[in-house]
Parts: C-alpha cells; sequence; structure tokens
C-alpha cells in the first residue's frame, strides 16, 4: 500500500515538474520501465508507455541521481532521482525543441530583418559570437561569421537589449536583443550609413580646385567680363556670390577664384547646400562634438569649416538652405569661430566664403525665405555667370572643346562640323546651357561611324529636328530655304544610313537617334521606299 501512495504522489507531481522544467515528466520502475509521463501541459504520454528510460535505470540501480542528455532530443538535459522503489525523470526537451523552432523562424526571418533595418540582421549564441548574417539586400553573408561581439555578448549575460556601435564599420548604429539564453538577434542601419557617407562624399569635396580661368572656353564679351571680375577679386579675401543658371559653370569660376588666390595651396571645399537635409549639412559645415548624436563618430568629426582653415568654401545653391541654418552660418561670418554640434568651445577659422545660386535672392528675401543679413554678408562682390544664349561665338568653340574631349573617349575621329550643325545651335535655345551641349555633343558622337571625320545634322539627338523646323516656318524665304535644305540633308541622311545597315530600320533609327516608329514617319514623308 505503501508503493502505491508514493506511485500516486509521484504521479501527482508530474504535471508541475513537467511545466517547471519545459518537458517532459516520467515515473519509472527501478528497471527503468515507464510507468507514467506527462508533457509540460499535463497531458499523459502513452506511447512510451512501459518503454525503457535508459537514465532512469541506471539511477535505479546505481540507487543515485544521474544526469544526461535526453533520449529523445541531443541538446536537451535530463535527470533521474531514486525515490523508494520509483524513479522520477525529468527533461527540458520540449523548452529546447521550441528554442530550436524559435531559432528555425528566425533564421527564416533574417532576411526580412535586414531589409527592413537597413542593414546586417545576425544570429549569435550565448559567447556573443556571430553565428548567421544576412545583409541588407537579403542575402545571406559570411561577414564576420565567428566575430565576438562584446556589445552582443553583453546582452547575453544580462539578458537585456543593448544599443551601440556595430562592429562592422563606424558610424553604424546596432542593438543586441537576447532571444533566449542560448541565442540572441542583432541588426543594424550599415546601408542608411553607407548611403549616408555616399551622399556626403558626393556633396563635400575634400579636393583641390581643379579648373583655372583658362580652363573656362568661351572669348565672347560676357565670359570676358567675367573673367575680368575675377581677376580683379581674386587676391581679395570679400565673399563673393555667383549667380548663374543651371549648367553655366558656377563652380569652375569659384574654382577660378580659388586658384588665383593667395589660397591656391589650401583647401577647397565644396558642399551642395541643396542635397542634404539641414541637420547633415550643420554636422558637416560646423563639425559634431563625441556622443553628440546617435551614430556620431567616436572622437567627433571635423566641420568643413575647420577642414578648409586658410583656404576656401564653396557653398553651392546656397538659396535652398534652411532658416535656422542660414543664422548659423551668419554667427560664422561674423564671428570668424565655429561651434560643433554638442560642444560649448568655439574655435577660430579662417575661410574665405564663394557662395552660388540660380535663384533671385532679392525675390525669396521678400518671401521670407532668405536672411538679409545673411545676404550682405554673403554678397560682397557679385559675379553673374551668363547663359549660353548671351555668349555669342562662344558656341563653335565650346562644340570643338567638346568634341576633342569626347573623340578619344568613344574612339571617334572628328575633325569638321558641318555648317547645319552651327546653323542649329546658334537657334537652340540652349536651357540647360553648356551641360546641355556637353551632353549633346557626347550623344552624337555615339551615332557617329568609326571611319567617319564630320559631325553632321543627322548625328544630332531627334529633339533639335522640330525645334528648328518649326521655328523656320515662320520666318522669311531665306530661312524657308534653309528649312529645305535641312529636310534634303535629313532625307539623304536617312537613305545613307539604311544603306549602310542594309535597310536593317532598327539599327537604322538606333544609329539616327530615333525610335523605329520615328524613322518609319519619317521615310513617308520623303517618299523613302526600303528595298
Amino acid at each position: 500500500m505503501g508503493n502505491n501512495k508514493l506511485l500516486d504522489q509521484l504521479c501527482l507531481s508530474l504535471a508541475f515538474i513537467a511545466r517547471i522544467t519545459g518537458g517532459f515528466a516520467t515515473v519509472t520502475d527501478r528497471l527503468g520501465r515507464r510507468l507514467k509521463s506527462v508533457d509540460s501541459h499535463g497531458r499523459a504520454i502513452r506511447k512510451y508507455q512501459g518503454e525503457v528510460y535508459e537514465i532512469a535505470r541506471q539511477a535505479g540501480e546505481l540507487q543515485m541521481p544521474v544526469v544526461g542528455a535526453s533520449q529523445f532530443v541531443a541538446e536537451a538535459e535530463a535527470w533521474a532521482l531514486p525515490i523508494g522503489e520509483y524513479v522520477l525523470c525529468c527533461s527540458n526537451v520540449e523548452r529546447v525543441e521550441r528554442d530550436r523552432k524559435l531559432r528555425e523562424a528566425l533564421s527564416k526571418a533574417l532576411p526580412m530583418i535586414a531589409r527592413v533595418a537597413g542593414g546586417d540582421a545576425v544570429l549569435f549564441d550565448h559567447s556573443g559570437r556571430r553565428l548567421e548574417t544576412a545583409d541588407y539586400t537579403g542575402k545571406r553573408s559570411e561577414k564576420l561569421i565567428g566575430k565576438v561581439s562584446q556589445a552582443a555578448y553583453e546582452a547575453m549575460q544580462t539578458q537585456k537589449p543593448v544599443i551601440g556601435e556595430s562592429i562592422t564599420m563606424e558610424g553604424v548604429t546596432a542593438v543586441r536583443i537576447p532571444i533566449t539564453e542560448n541565442y540572441g538577434l542583432g541588426f543594424n542601419n550599415e546601408m542608411i550609413a553607407l548611403q549616408k557617407q555616399k551622399l556626403l562624399d558626393e556633396v563635400k569635396k575634400f579636393q583641390y580646385a581643379r579648373y583655372n580661368l583658362s580652363d573656362i572656353i568661351g572669348e565672347s564679351e560676357a565670359i570676358k567680363k567675367c573673367k575680368t571680375i575675377v581677376n580683379y577679386v581674386a587676391q581679395g579675401i570679400s565673399s563673393v556670390l555667383i549667380y548663374g543658371a543651371t549648367g553655366t559653370g558656377k563652380e569652375l569660376f569659384a574654382q577660378a577664384i580659388h586658384n588665383l588666390s593667395d589660397r591656391r595651396n589650401k583647401p577647397f571645399i565644396a558642399i551642395n547646400c541643396g542635397a542634404l537635409p539641414s541637420t547633415l549639412i550643420e554636422a558637416n559645415l560646423f563639425g559634431y562634438a563625441d556622443g553628440s548624436f546617435t551614430g556620431a563618430k567616436k572622437h567627433g568629426n571635423v566641420g568643413v569649416f575647420e577642414a578648409a582653415d586658410m583656404g576656401t568654401v564653396f557653398l553651392d545653391e546656397i538659396s535652398e538652405m534652411d532658416w535656422d541654418l542660414q543664422a548659423k552660418l551668419l554667427r560664422v561670418l561674423q564671428e570668424r569661430e565655429v561651434t560643433r554640434i554638442g560642444s560649448t568651445k568655439p574655435i577660430p577659422v579662417n575661410v574665405r566664403i564663394i557662395s552660388s545660386t540660380n535663384k533671385n535672392l532679392s525675390q525669396l528675401i521678400e518671401e521670407k525665405r532668405f536672411r538679409e543679413d545673411l545676404y550682405y554678408r554673403i554678397n560682397v562682390v557679385e559675379l553673374r555667370v551668363p547663359s549660353l544664349k548671351e555668349r555669342d561665338g562662344d558656341i563653335p568653340l565650346l562644340t570643338k572643346y567638346f568634341i576633342g574631349k569626347y573623340n578619344p573617349v568613344l574612339g571617334k575621329n572628328i575633325i569638321r562640323v558641318a555648317p547645319e550643325v552651327y546653323d542649329i545651335f546658334q537657334n537652340y535655345p540652349w536651357s540647360g546651357n553648356i551641360r546641355e551641349l556637353q551632353n549633346c555633343i557626347e550623344s552624337a558622337l555615339n551615332m557617329v561611324r568609326a571611319e567617319e571625320d564630320t559631325l553632321e545634322v543627322h548625328h544630332l539627338p531627334s529633339k533639335f529636328y522640330p525645334s528648328l523646323l518649326n521655328r523656320n516656318d515662320h520666318k522669311g524665304s531665306d530661312e524657308d530655304n534653309l528649312a529645305a535644305v535641312l529636310r534634303e540633308a535629313e532625307k539623304q541622311a536617312i537613305l545613307r544610313v539604311l544603306q549602310q545597315e542594309r535597310n536593317n530600320r532598327c539599327r537604322a533609327a538606333q544609329r539616327l537617334g530615333i525610335s523605329s516608329t520615328t524613322l518609319w514617319r519619317k521615310m513617308r514623308e520623303n517618299n523613302i521606299i526600303a528595298t
């Protein structure tokens, strides 16, 4: 009776033991035969009834507790405790199995976590050692596998999330989260940090100024006047404001001013005020102290004004600068000192400011979008760069210059330009200015055959044909004759290219820089029949 009462008590305790340990709980006899087993929910497991539980058999035989591995899951632990004629056993097999399934789920989710987080997503073990990695594209990666992160180790030891610097690269922030006692999940913002750095590298140019006045092509009165002003002001210390439409070459003039000055051997740093959020512009202009914001570099970072000390800072598109940031820039110009973000220590700087804009700052002042006091600080000397349409006679010079630039790059040998091409260029509005002309020449040279040495009308992008013909439709008889000449030139160009391409319309259209549909229309308009 005593043994039956003990067995009943042991069987009643199984559910409590199984729930606490997170696995199976079992009572066996001294030979290790299972009498009753339950899972962590207290449900009876009948399929193992009568089977010998090896660890229980050993405990019954030795009459002492035995600890070992579970017979079902290798990673699980089990123990057996002899009590009278019976052996009480338990394992954490279900908890281990749940952990395994959770880890498998996290492993499958790792690429998705990485894409959402915008950086690496990793699984690490109890020591903080990296086990698996997915990068921000969602692909599995072997990067830093086996590398131990001290922050991940700290998270596992304290079983608390830890945020700090990533081990992948400086300036990247990572979060480490313990999931179980055996492994944790981490992710960082590496992709965002890389994009930010790439953008900063693009707009924040720590460079020497490459261009001089001799590099600015043109002999027109408008461009000569600009060069004269540059020669006058280069040796001074006054701020210069360069006005000009997009593509007129404002930065070339800024670099020419720097290279003619006594600061030519000091840094020339250009930053595009419209390419970054105001917070990033501020951090790059003024620098920041260690720990001033999340993701800040250790030991802080030097700003543009510090880096350009004794040199020149070029603030491109200054009209795009945030209103509050304009006030901080004004303070730097007035005090000739800069204070890093997160610091109270002023740092003396000696820089010359050259700014540029393609907008009317006086109008922006009226609209309360640009500070009047800053305007008078940066506009001590005003330089207005003319548009391409204002530079009579410079288009042929620039055309020859760009042809000389792209001939070796594209493997061409253009040595002449057809007069009709210059006629088109002189009548074209050039809203994109020199940059548009440069792109036009590059595009045209792509359409030139290796054996050709003359740039013809049919080499030009198709946008030039309707603009010229529409314009000439409203003019006098001489220009009407020119339109007829151009139409005939177009027809001959189509015939020649079709013959060279053996009437393959797709290849012919590609060489002519037009679509196959446009080629078919032009063939019909010119009564051209492909044979």
